[in-house]
């Protein structure tokens, strides 16, 4: 080559080198442009007293159940069931069925259940969008082929019988905690829907629902697959008819008293809002246990628990009038855990009126009762905040972690020391004995329950997962504990845990973009170098898992096919997990973040929010999902902040 060439060459890589400068500062600085709107709207959303609150979206189960639950209390509206069968036909789809997430695929069990609702609000069944539906439920099978949960609501109304129902008896109240299928070996979710499930299931009531589904019947045989009596399945079928018969002709004594005990574990975990546990599962069965036992709905538990599902109520107009929809959940000290998290790493002052409100408000949040989670930890002191406004009994690991993270970007106080102090005593003794931290539960792992004919949807058992596990190890590196042996015991629970390719299982969001970004900056804040072959590992993972437009997204198919890993259109908050992940990997200058940061700037909306109608997180993997609204806006925040380098601590560790 001469010289000439070699000078020619030069001078093009630095004409090159030049260009990608000034775009990368031009990039900088349209991404500072972009935080700040997204800054200023976020603190347009915060409430006045303190807290940020997004819709919980989910699905219209939990519209059509309410419209059930009222029919059956004698308490449904013509007005309530108007609004509500509204909102339930504009999310029905072209095929005639309804989906449990925004773009997933149609499902069986929500469409029936939908269907009926809209029965009951009196849609001719020949009407169009009806004949659609039942030809969907029928294609897969009919009721015969619907999860138990359904069947069990037409069981409540004469439309299905009780003895093709899995028997739950109420005596389950009495078994002692070290035998399996005790309470407390399910989940916190699960055990308060299942006891008032026994009452109802002992009861057998049938209430009037002023229609009938025969139409969607196939008539085919209700779907209880052929297990041999060596397998567990097979051996619960066979115990399954064994308690049938014993619900037919139960011990009186035993069955009263049983009955009895089981309505007082009901009343004795109702919120002082009139929920149970903030969540619509066992809220609508408890209400419905209860009135069956002959509750009045006079009753202040049956009053303060119809009374508070108010709140969980949003209403809106719609195109063809007002729209009702029901909120499976709701949460605010995780959202406002969050917008704190978000707001401090864009560096918002840490004594701004809207982050010191916000520290008043979650230190009033601050659960100083214990819970259920005494009957695995007997010792363990009251501390840790819940996801709701009001469920004192189960105060959850994961919120409790991300709340610490929040406050200590808030101004000083030494209020705020103290609530830490209780919350990582609280955190040390929730820790499971293989080292991970599940939600709600310690070593509540016994996966038995699965084989139960009961058990057809969703998880029951609250094992520890990587994303919580992530966040508390996250949490106490920050409070300069890194080398404390709970979280090195935790950290071998994460590289254990990591997936042969690298990523890692994202239990409460979708999915292993989810568990990825929260494991790596959990790993790097607790010390392990970035080189670290996991470390490498995921970081490679994240990056060949970007798309072509720049962002991020996975499928919520991936938690049933792992061929979808890593695999979806580009969505705000999985882009930002994906953003975290890189720059804790010391990558935020790689092509990789610059081409995430550009897809976060250019999909902004002018308001400074993004648009998500992908549901990105998870209630029951397989099952249940959420799109939580605030997450398109905390998630890219965060990402965007550390990415400029704005992230500011307030006054705590770090």
């Amino acid at each position: 080559m001469t010289t000439t060439s070699r000078s020619s060459r030069r001078s093009g890589e630095a004409v090159v080198a030049h260009r990608r400068r000034a775009d990368r500062s031009a990039l900088l600085h349209q991404a500072d442009a972009a935080l700040d709107r997204a800054v200023d709207h976020l603190l347009g959303l915060q409430d006045p007293g303190g807290w940020w609150k997004g819709e919980l979206e989910t699905n219209v189960t939990m519209d059509a159940e309410d419209l059930l639950m009222r029919q059956f209390l004698g308490i449904r509206t013509p007005e309530q069931t108007e609004e509500s069968a509204r909102f339930i036909r504009g999310r029905q789809r072209a095929d005639g069925s309804w989906a449990n997430s925004w773009f997933g695929p149609g499902d069986l069990s929500t469409t029936a259940e939908a269907y009926v609702a809209l029965k009951l609000a009196g849609d001719d069944p020949e009407a169009a969008h009806m004949a659609l539906a039942r030809e969907f439920v029928l294609a897969g099978g009919g009721l015969e082929r619907c999860r138990v949960f359904t069947r069990i609501w037409l069981a409540l109304f004469g439309e299905w019988s009780w003895d093709d129902v899995p028997a739950m008896p109420p005596e389950l109240v009495f078994l002692p905690n070290w035998v399996p299928f005790n309470l407390y070996d399910w989940a916190c979710w699960a055990r308060q829907t299942v006891v008032p499930l026994t009452i109802l299931g002992a009861l057998r009531p049938r209430r009037d629902l002023g229609v009938t589904t025969h139409e969607l019947r196939s008539g085919a045989r209700a779907a209880r697959p052929p297990h041999p009596l060596t397998s567990w399945k097979g051996a619960f079928g066979w115990l399954d008819r064994l308690l049938h018969g014993y619900e037919r002709r139960p011990l009186t004594p035993l069955r009263r008293q049983a009955m009895r005990r089981s309505a007082e574990w009901i009343i004795a975990r109702q919120e002082k809002d009139g929920s149970w546990g903030g969540i619509q599962p066992p809220w609508v069965y408890s209400l419905m246990a209860l009135h069956a036992l002959g509750y009045p709905l006079d009753h202040p538990v049956l009053v303060s628990g119809i009374a508070g599902w108010e709140r969980f109520t949003i209403r809106s107009d719609g195109p063809e009038g007002p729209v009702r929809r029901i909120e499976a959940c709701q949460s605010p000290v995780w959202d406002t855990a969050l917008a704190l998290v978000g707001l401090g790493d864009a560096g918002v002052p840490a004594d701004r009126p809207a982050m010191v409100r916000a520290r008043d408000w979650l230190l009033g949040e601050e659960i100083r009762v214990r819970g259920d989670y005494v009957v695995r930890r007997p010792t363990a002191p009251a501390g840790g905040w819940a996801f709701e406004f009001d469920n004192d009994l189960y105060p959850d690991t994961d919120d409790t972690a991300e709340v610490v993270l929040g406050l200590r970007r808030t101004a000083a106080v030494p209020e705020v020391d103290d609530a830490v102090g209780r919350a990582l005593a609280w955190l040390r003794a929730m820790q499971c004995k293989d080292g991970g931290w599940g939600a709600f539960d310690a070593d509540n792992t016994r996966e038995l329950a699965y084989q139960l004919p009961f058990c057809d949807f969703g998880a029951v058992i609250d094992p520890p997962s990587a994303d919580v596990t992530a966040h508390i190890v996250e949490m106490f590196a920050r409070e300069g504990l890194a080398q404390e042996r709970t979280v090195r015991r935790a950290v071998r629970w994460l590289f254990d845990h990591q997936e042969d390719d690298g990523s890692w299982f994202g239990r409460w969001g979708a999915n292993h973009v989810y568990g990825t970004g929260a494991v790596v900056p959990a790993l790097v804040a607790a010390g392990v170098s970035r080189s670290h072959r996991a470390v490498h590992r995921a970081l490679t993972w994240i990056e060949e898992h970007q798309n072509d437009d720049g962002g991020w997204g996975e499928d919520l198919r991936s938690y049933d096919d792992p061929a979808w890993r890593g695999l979806g259109p580009s969505t705000a908050s999985q882009t930002a997990w994906a953003l975290l992940a890189l720059h804790a990997g010391d990558r935020e200058d790689s092509d990789a973040a610059m081409r995430g940061m550009s897809w976060l700037v250019a999909s902004q909306r002018d308001d400074g929010s993004w648009d998500e109608p992908q549901f990105t997180g998870t209630g029951f993997p397989g099952d249940f999902y959420i799109n939580y609204h605030l997450y398109r806006m905390v998630f890219p925040i965060s990402a965007l902040g550390r990415l400029l380098g704005r992230s500011t601590w307030g006054g705590g560790p770090m």
